[in-house]
């Protein structure tokens, strides 16, 4: 009996001992830089701002713009804030639990390589999140119901995403936005009289949803069948053992899996990082359109070429139909607009096609550059521009619109001057939304982590589960951001993870898989519902 519960008592010490040191508190100088950069984000974003705003020449006639912008922007980087500390921490599990890094400082490395993804990201997934959004709140984002639309979905997805962390449930901050955008597009299609399905652009969003549901799926089998590979392979038993109290593991071992942690910052960075920046660039194109909504930085000379594309593009488009054109642009613009709208293509959409792009080139050519626009006028200009890069975009996927070899080039060159033009962001756009993103990993990992490293299997992580885990989400997350599609980061990892118990015969805490079961099933609908519950009580306060 005594020498049981002397067993008993040296396993536990064991296993506790084994458990790294998450308690330690940041330093004077981690602090200090922690502040300082928080400083240096906030300097630069306002003189960014102030700097390209008043660069345009436009008369300020009131602040009211620029209050609403203020706020909008908190509102914006508070949920890459809380996307730092909500889906980063899983980036940092597996090096923590694996003693490969301090936990302090394998936060700081994370952070880091957060902020060094978001600086570099393509922007891709940036603007197919915007593309989720109605059309008709897009093109008035500047209005009472485009703040509304803002505001809503970022809040519903800030509560959420703090919600699922308070309880230490990993939920997917990417899947909690996706909700939030689907949420606003149906409640807007509700109270204008219309079927709530049409308030979304359902193809897009079944990608993205495939994305999402897909990759955690993905991430658990190809996690665990890189794992038995290894063991097939590698014939190292320390690879697979528990770690030896807090000892880190052999050089060879930690440098993976430092490599596999850095990997999936950097990958989270340039994948996630781009959601707050699209959101923030619609910000900005409602409140200082004047500014951000054209690229006022694109030379003389791509402006020469612009305008040539879009007489070529015209003139191919009104040989492809033998119809009239609209009678004016405002025709055209109605037209391409309930076609965004509805996808379903008539007789006209075409010629109004045709006459949007013949209208913009000569807008363009009659201004010389974007920076010549006239204040009052950027905003249509853009919007035009925005339809037609939409309705291309949906043409080239009807199977009934079929354009010859020639008129098909010119249309996608067209549309790739049309994006040049308005799908742009500013470096300080990137700087502001990686500090956010890098500090809100350096400030509340912990929940997240404990649950990764603790909760999800019945054994300690060994060193071969971490790297495979690892090496699998920063593969996974790598290839969507070139292919511009959102996943998560905590779903594919924590998935991950679970892959690597289940191949170990390791055992898993079912409690935990349900709970994270259960946020992946409700993330959804909860943010859909507090989205569009606030976007109809924000239209009856602006």
């Amino acid at each position: 009996m005594d020498t049981s519960a002397a067993s008993h008592s040296t396993l536990l010490h064991s296993a506790s001992s084994s458990k790294p040191n998450l308690d330690k508190k940041s330093g004077a100088l981690t602090m200090a830089v922690f502040v300082g950069l928080l400083l240096i984000g906030l300097v630069y974003t306002g003189f960014s701002l102030m700097h390209d705003v008043t660069d345009t020449g436009a008369q300020t006639t009131t602040w009211v713009p620029f209050i609403l912008l203020g706020v909008a922007l908190v509102i914006a980087l508070g949920f890459e804030f809380v996307n730092g500390f909500h889906d980063t921490a899983n980036a940092v599990a597996t090096v923590i639990y694996t003693h490969s890094l301090p936990a302090n400082f394998a936060v700081i490395w994370s952070g880091t390589f957060n902020f060094l993804g978001v600086l570099v990201s393509s922007g891709a997934v940036a603007f197919g999140i915007i593309s989720l959004l109605p059309v008709e709140l897009i093109l008035q984002v500047g209005s009472g119901a485009g703040f509304a639309m803002v505001f809503a979905l970022l809040i519903a997805a800030i509560m959420w995403n703090l919600g699922t962390w308070l309880l230490g449930l990993p939920a997917s901050s990417s899947h909690t936005l996706i909700g939030s955008i689907i949420g606003v597009g149906v409640a807007n299609a509700l109270m204008h009289g219309r079927d709530g399905t049409s308030g979304v652009d359902w193809a897009q969003a079944t990608k993205i949803g495939y994305s999402l549901l897909l990759s955690p799926l993905i991430g658990f089998f190809f996690a665990a069948l890189l794992l038995l590979a290894l063991k097939a392979f590698v014939k190292s038993k320390e690879l697979y053992q528990e770690p030896k109290g807090n000892k880190p593991p052999p050089l060879w071992i930690r440098g993976l899996l430092i490599l596999t942690c850095t990997g999936v910052s950097f990958a989270h960075g340039s994948n996630d990082g781009q959601k707050g920046m699209g959101l923030i660039m619609l910000i900005l194109v409602g409140t200082v359109p004047m500014a951000y909504a054209l690229n006022r930085a694109m030379p003389v000379d791509q402006m020469t070429q612009f305008v040539a594309v879009a007489q070529v593009t015209q003139q191919s488009l009104a040989h492809s139909t033998s119809l009239a054109e609209p009678a004016s642009s405002e025709a055209a613009r109605h037209v391409l607009t309930e076609y965004v709208r509805t996808k379903a293509v008539t007789s006209e959409v075409v010629p109004a096609l045709a006459a949007m792009t013949g209208s913009i080139g000569e807008q363009v050519k009659s201004h010389g550059t974007f920076a010549e626009v006239p204040a009052e006028q950027v905003g249509n200009v853009r919007n035009d521009m925005y339809l037609v890069s939409e309705a291309i975009r949906f043409l080239d996927k009807d199977e009934s619109v079929k354009f010859d070899a020639d008129t098909k080039a010119n249309v996608t060159a067209f549309k790739k001057e049309i994006d040049g033009a308005t799908k742009f962001i500013p470096l300080w756009v990137k700087v502001a939304v990686a500090i956010a993103l890098g500090l809100g990993t350096m400030v509340g990992w912990k929940r997240i982590v404990v649950t990764v490293g603790e909760k999800i299997g019945k054994t300690h992580l060994t060193y071969g589960q971490g790297a495979s885990a690892e090496l699998v989400a920063m593969t996974m997350i790598g290839a969507a951001d070139m292919y511009g599609l959102p996943v998560s980061t905590t779903h594919v990892l924590s998935s991950g993870v679970a892959g690597t118990m289940a191949a170990n015969k390791s055992g898993l805490q079912m409690s935990t898989i349900r709970n994270l079961l259960m946020a992946w099933v409700l993330t959804l609908p909860m943010a859909m519902v507090l989205s569009g519950s606030l976007y109809w009580l924000f239209t009856h306060l602006f």
